[in-house]
């Protein structure tokens, strides 16, 4: 599950999902300074239902309009990171 991520557009009627994704995540990369590991596409977008590319993960969720990607970092991965601890503990 990801709740913060980033929206990308690609239109581009020819140009294979794998190829979205690629340079989406190549663009996520170069300005957030981190790989992304999920993306959520429309369904209609990935038939098969999964799909990974160069380490992203892709899925469908019918909440992301067609041509869309949602990009970012997993939540169980940002858990793993260490926890902040409030300054009343």
């Amino acid at each position: 599950m990801m709740h913060v991520g980033m929206l990308w557009l690609d239109d581009t009627p020819r140009r294979p999902l794998e190829e979205k994704v690629r340079r989406a995540a190549a663009y996520y990369r170069r300005k957030y300074g981190q790989q992304p590991t999920l993306c959520y596409v429309h369904p209609a977008m990935l038939p098969e239902g999964r799909l990974e590319v160069e380490g992203v993960a892709v899925r469908p969720l019918k909440d992301i309009l067609p041509q869309h990607l949602w990009l970012g970092v997993a939540e169980a991965q940002e858990a793993q990171r260490p926890a902040l601890q409030s300054a009343g503990a």
